[in-house]
């Protein structure tokens, strides 16, 4: 098996690979790796992609969410944190213009991961979630166990998730949000806190859906 995208270019795909043309797929992110196989006694070589692991986190209203609630859906990932007073306000906002432009794509979820479980319990991600206004049958506001929300963010989502005591609210996570494909791979990564980024991933995903009606 051979390794064919290294961490440095993955970066550099997340942030900057997108379509030029409105027709074309949207690019498949992170690691892939190339194998053969045998199909009908005939060697086949395939590409084999990097995809979100397989997760068990609890949302606001006390239900088990893992990646067989969001089988045959299109979904967008985020990290956040509800005492965050830098980036976080920003992202929700944007995030809401999201699930709003998706009101009715039933395929299509949101996922956003706490990265503070300790402070954010089921009760005040429900008070959360009922303050913006919004279901949880399209966004998921979850939480669980912190090192495996860390692990995800980092190893499945590329994703800054951290405690760190320098910064201001004792955490650094990354404002990504991050565009997830019905197989679970990675197919965009856009910044949360700029609205023409939020625009793009919002085009994004009505391409992603059109890919699926083909």
């Amino acid at each position: 098996m051979k390794k064919i995208l290294s961490l440095s270019t993955l970066a550099l795909l997340l942030l900057n690979c997108t379509p030029k043309k409105e027709n074309e797929k949207l690019p498949i992110l992170g690691y892939r790796e190339v194998v053969a196989k045998e199909v009908e006694g005939q060697k086949v070589i395939d590409t084999v992609y990097h995809t979100i692991a397989d997760f068990q986190f609890v949302n606001q209203d006390s239900a088990v969410v893992t990646n067989e609630t969001l089988a045959g859906k299109i979904y967008v990932a985020d990290f956040f944190f509800t005492s965050c007073r830098t980036i976080c306000p920003v992202m929700k906002t944007q995030m809401l213009r999201v699930y709003e432009a998706t009101q009715d794509m039933p395929d299509v979820a949101i996922l956003s991961h706490t990265i503070d479980p300790e402070h954010d319990t089921v009760a005040l991600l429900h008070d959360f979630a009922d303050r913006l206004g919004v279901s949880s049958s399209k966004w998921h506001f979850v939480t669980g166990e912190q090192d495996k929300i860390y692990d995800i963010a980092q190893t499945s989502y590329f994703a800054t998730a951290m405690v760190d005591k320098t910064e201001p609210d004792g955490f650094i996570h990354s404002g990504a949000f991050l565009l997830i494909d019905k197989e679970r791979r990675i197919r965009g990564k856009y910044d949360g806190t700029l609205e023409e980024d939020v625009d793009r991933l919002i085009k994004d995903i009505e391409r992603l859906r059109r890919e699926y009606d083909k």
